[in-house]
């Protein structure tokens, strides 16, 4: 297909992520099904070397460090017609002129689900195991522990309570099939049929929090689930429990959840909190009940591919007339992240 015939398009991130999205040969794919620059990456819309690759665009294909997409980039782009965001979320990045203009957005939020399950089981499995609290003891004692010390541990039977049936949800769901585990789940959009589908016997919310030894966070990060873990609620985990939290620190309250931690009750696996970073002074860093990651979770490194590997298939099938399979709709981003 000559050159003159496919749809133009800009990419508009932060460079920085662009050769690990795009490795050549993707980005060789990428190039057959759009007239693109891979020189030019847009994180300014106002920069005056962005207005003529904007003037003509069909298509911006985002990422992180793209800025939100208002009214004023929509006048300096009035050709486009998609946002695919090789990214997760769009929440942050559209705004409401671009839903009225009829622009379709697509997002690779899917492709950043897997790695976030993939540390989430893995952390399940290691916290079911207590190897963090028998790490830190085997570092101060160089002692292996008796028998009565690990009697309580192990994953057969181990109750693990997900709230929150997102994408990430339904991943962990279905990585956690094989093992021996007893899913709960909560979900305000679940029903108990759709639940156990899942595997999982869907519980409220407060059911859940009792009855589960970890219990892992994956709503989505909106107004109604701001602190939806506040003090009352986290005083319903049984003692010793595990909470996960790879989903977004707003949905815990940290005040509460550090006095938990502080008092030992309860051991906590966080890689995200509120605010992020944490103060330096806070004591979650330095607890040997706490296991702390910077963010991690979601996709990094070369797993950052696979979300480009998702915005190109997307773009083959805008080129081939085709719908977008990976589509955001403005009426689901109330109770999605």
């Amino acid at each position: 297909m000559p050159s003159a015939q496919l749809p133009r398009a800009v990419f508009a991130m932060d460079p920085v992520h662009l050769p690990l999205l795009f490795p050549a040969p993707l980005l060789a794919r990428l190039r057959r099904a759009a007239d693109i620059d891979p020189a030019l990456v847009v994180r300014d819309f106002a920069d005056p070397a962005a207005a003529t690759a904007l003037a003509g665009a069909e298509i911006l294909i985002t990422g992180w460090g793209c800025p939100r997409l208002g009214a004023d980039t929509l006048a300096a782009a009035p050709r486009l017609r998609s946002v695919l965001h090789a990214a997760g979320t769009v929440r942050s990045l559209v705004g409401e002129p671009l839903w009225k203009h009829g622009i379709t957005v697509s997002s690779a939020v899917v492709g950043n689900a897997l790695p976030v399950a993939e540390y989430t089981l893995a952390m399940v499995l290691l916290a079911g195991k207590d190897a963090f609290t028998h790490r830190e003891r085997f570092r101060r004692t160089h002692v292996p522990p008796s028998a009565g010390e690990t009697a309580h541990i192990g994953n057969v039977g181990r109750r693990v309570g997900v709230i929150g049936a997102s994408r990430v949800g339904r991943r962990l769901l279905e990585l956690m099939r094989p093992y021996e585990f007893e899913v709960l789940l909560h979900d305000p959009y679940v029903d108990p049929s759709e639940a156990a589908e899942l595997g999982a016997l869907a519980l409220p919310l407060e059911e859940l929090l009792r009855c589960s030894d970890i219990v892992s966070l994956h709503a989505p990060d909106i107004p109604e689930t701001r602190h939806m873990l506040d003090r009352d609620r986290l005083a319903l985990v049984r003692d010793g429990g595990v909470l996960i939290n790879t989903s977004r620190g707003a949905l815990i309250d940290h005040a509460a959840l550090t006095d938990e931690l502080v008092s030992g009750r309860l051991h906590a696996i966080l890689d995200v909190t509120e605010p992020e970073p944490l103060p330096a002074d806070s004591p979650l860093y330095r607890l040997p009940n706490v296991f702390l990651t910077p963010h991690i979770a979601g996709s990094l490194g070369n797993e950052l591919e696979r979300l480009g590997r998702i915005v190109v298939g997307e773009l083959e099938r805008l080129a081939d007339g085709l719908p977008l399979a990976h589509e955001v709709r403005h009426a689901d981003l109330a109770r999605v992240a």
